[in-house]
């Protein structure tokens, strides 16, 4: 299967995000990158978040990446992530789970004057904010913005305004 970062509907913007954890340092690190649908970059952002949980970080980065969008201004956003349980724990936290709170608060900001759409993309399709969390490994304790594309990060954004396919094998 050949798999691409797909831009959002138009009229609407798009929030890839995505978690990352390296167990071995005690370190978990969220990032994302919000774009207009013809893929010109409005915020990217890194978070190194301390330690905890794969699960944790994704929530984490749809979370910051949500506040972020909603203080630039965007108010139609589709929000891309490769994890199903974040997603999956948004539509439906149960009360109690060691998530919940975190679910909450993207809740609330979901509840705003604007409209969201929760996609679930292949790791494939979300090589941008893959490479965003894995820069927060490198980086202080708290939340970056990226104010400035790096040559790697123009190089992906160029790779997916292009369409560029990777293949993915899936299984039925």
């Amino acid at each position: 299967m050949l798999i691409a970062w797909q831009p959002p509907p138009t009229g609407w913007s798009c929030l890839n995000t995505d978690g990352s954890v390296l167990y071995s340092q005690g370190s978990s690190t969220a990032g994302g990158v919000i774009r207009r649908e013809d893929g010109r970059l409005i915020r990217a952002f890194t978070a190194n978040l301390g330690g905890g949980s794969i699960t944790r970080a994704e929530l984490m980065g749809i979370c910051i990446g949500l506040r972020i969008a909603w203080e630039e201004g965007v108010r139609k956003v589709e929000v891309h992530s490769d994890s199903k349980a974040a997603l999956a724990l948004i539509q439906s936290a149960p009360e109690g789970s060691s998530h919940y709170n975190r679910v909450v608060q993207i809740c609330r900001l979901i509840v705003r004057e604007w409209q969201i759409n929760l996609k679930h993309v292949f790791r494939e399709a979300n090589v941008v904010a893959d490479h965003l969390a894995s820069l927060g490994h490198s980086l202080g304790n708290g939340e970056h913005l990226i104010h400035a594309t790096t040559p790697s990060l123009s190089h992906l954004l160029l790779h997916d305004v292009l369409g560029i396919q990777s293949s993915r094998l899936v299984l039925s």
